[in-house]
């Protein structure tokens, strides 16, 4: 009983420590993009916008007002919704309303879980494709330590670790896709319409950034064992007739669970936030293509919105990430 009560209190503290850092980036966030010099109200409507239109945009997003309302208004618009004007009608934007796009005049909130599934279905596969490939090459390179195998695998993650994912891409397009045709060009087929499909077109994406990200896991995984190969304890299971492979696998990948769980947990997140260099290069129109095309239109709420998206999945997957490693070393919860 003693031992649930420790792991909920755990579980509350990482939880309210995860929404302070939400309310601490979304007010970085704020400041940054909406109180940097010049005419915020011109550049979020956009250069073609009327005199009339820079004022509509100015009122919506009280930039009269002193800097902590515009802040306590937006943030109520994250709980609450906002009411805006069209200039014909009034539209309500339902909480969490991260505002309008002046330049395709929808809801930030809808552009971003319209393409949402396909950065997840992105980000998802990848990851079990570089925790299978990494983890299970790091495993046999601590195992084959001092061998001809673990050099060759510790070449080609150095290798891997240095390549740009655009590079990958575009070889594994023209390999794959091109020359041997095993796999057509990628297009998002939504899971629900064919899951065949949809993971046959994403095989691709999903292979190029497996193998850049798999590089790290490997690399991390054989570090992680091999400094727990050389302690104490592991000596005294060796003394005592204890197979190798054994201690491997029961014992040795256990103190690599930690890092890997860290790790994951960012790669995920920040995947999640957008895949820019993956998405723009298959041509996936994921939550990253639409960031660069709002970049390039200057769309500040739907750059904001992105921006904040990213965060909430990176602490949201850091906060899972310290719960799973309380659940697999029940020590944390006692730190």
């Amino acid at each position: 009983m003693s031992a649930l009560h420790g792991f909920l209190g755990f579980t509350l503290r990482r939880t309210l420590g995860a929404v302070v850092t939400l309310l601490a980036i979304s007010v970085i966030v704020y400041v940054v993009f909406y109180a940097a010099p010049g005419d915020v109200a011109q550049i979020t409507c956009g250069q073609r916008c009327s005199p009339a239109q820079v004022r509509q945009v100015t009122e919506q997003l009280r930039l009269d007002d002193p800097l902590y309302v515009r802040y306590l208004h937006f943030l109520q618009g994250l709980f609450t919704g906002h009411d805006y004007s069209t200039g014909t009608s009034v539209e309500h934007c339902p909480a969490p309303c991260l505002g309008l796009s002046y330049q395709s005049d929808q809801q930030v909130m809808q552009l971003i879980l319209a393409k949402l599934p396909v950065t997840g279905s992105l980000a998802l596969g990848a990851m079990v494709l570089w925790l299978l490939l990494g983890v299970g090459t790091g495993v046999l390179a601590a195992w084959r330590r001092g061998r001809l195998e673990e050099r060759i695998l510790t070449g080609v993650t150095l290798a891997g670790w240095a390549t740009p994912v655009f590079v990958i891409g575009l070889l594994l397009m023209i390999v794959v896709c091109g020359q041997l045709q095993l796999l057509p060009f990628p297009q998002y087929v939504p899971f629900t319409e064919d899951p065949e499909q949809w993971a046959w077109n994403l095989l691709l994406p999903w292979l190029s950034l497996a193998l850049i990200e798999a590089a790290k896991y490997a690399r991390l995984t054989r570090s992680a064992m091999l400094e727990t190969l050389a302690e104490d304890h592991v000596r005294t299971f060796r003394a005592y007739g204890v197979g190798e492979r054994k201690i491997v696998g029961r014992h040795a990948l256990r103190g690599a669970v930690g890092p890997l769980i860290a790790l994951n947990a960012n790669d995920l997140g920040s995947l999640f936030g957008g895949a820019v260099l993956t998405e723009s290069l298959f041509g996936l129109p994921g939550i990253g293509r639409e960031l660069v095309h709002a970049v390039n239109v200057v769309d500040l709420p739907v750059v904001v919105g992105m921006v904040l998206l990213t965060g909430f999945f990176v602490v949201l997957a850091n906060a899972l990430a310290d719960v799973l490693f309380a659940v697999a070393d029940r020590r944390t919860v006692l730190s």
